[in-house]
């Protein structure tokens, strides 16, 4: 499993390859933005047709990444549905498999502006929690100081001698930690966006996922 540990707010975690957080002094594994049901939103609105594995992909990544660190806890941070109705059309199979995930696990769906109901899914659903004086919600808050969020699918572009590199990336300041999307139709905003520039503080980090897993001042200037 490749990961990078860092601190934030006096606790250690681990930044791994795949976009998930690892928080080991709890044994909680955190992803964010899943957008599962995706496809099937998109189609049921009228919208170009996609291949609808993207549920089945973003679970099967979900699965390595458990078995990788034996999470006790899952916690989501909210979009983990691309809307509602997504989240009730779950087909058989891939509700079986959440449902196996769940199994000798506590599960919390921290709730976000795609999915704000989650009709017939197991598990715990809450608006946002509060863990060891670290506040975990769906959407980062002016001001907020120990805040885990998600939200912003946020990305961050390099430039190597050989080539541009653009991925999915955590972004870290004093007060808040933003996790990248983990869902395989997300997409991403770019940290050098004004809504990612302007929120973060000066020193402010990015942690880009893949491999290897970096960490570097989080860029603030469009590559040209």
């Amino acid at each position: 499993m490749e990961s990078l540990s860092f601190s934030f707010h006096d606790t250690t975690f681990h930044a791994l390859a795949s976009g998930a957080l690892w928080w080991p002094s709890r044994q909680s594994l955190l992803v964010a933005d899943l957008h599962l049901g995706k496809s099937e939103r998109i189609a049921r609105r009228g919208g170009s047709a996609l291949p609808p594995y993207e549920t089945r992909d973003t679970l099967s990544r979900l699965a390595r990444d458990l078995q990788s660190v034996d999470a006790r806890s899952v916690i989501c941070l909210g979009d983990s549905f691309d809307d509602s109705a997504a989240c009730a059309a779950l087909n058989p199979e891939d509700r079986q498999t959440l449902s196996a995930f769940q199994k000798a696990r506590e599960w919390v769906w921290i709730t976000g502006n795609h999915d704000p109901a989650l009709p017939g899914i197991d598990g715990r659903a809450v608006p946002e929690m509060e863990l060891d004086n670290l506040h975990l919600r769906h959407i980062a808050l002016p001001g907020a100081r120990g805040e885990i969020s998600a939200h912003y699918h946020p990305k961050a572009a390099i430039r190597t001698r050989a080539r541009r590199i653009t991925r999915p990336a955590f972004l870290m300041d004093a007060d808040r930690l933003i996790l990248p999307a983990y869902g395989t139709y997300t997409g991403g905003l770019y940290s050098h966006d004004p809504a990612l520039s302007q929120l973060m503080g000066p020193e402010a980090e990015a942690i880009l996922t893949g491999h290897p897993v970096l960490r570097l001042p989080m860029p603030r200037a469009e590559l040209v």
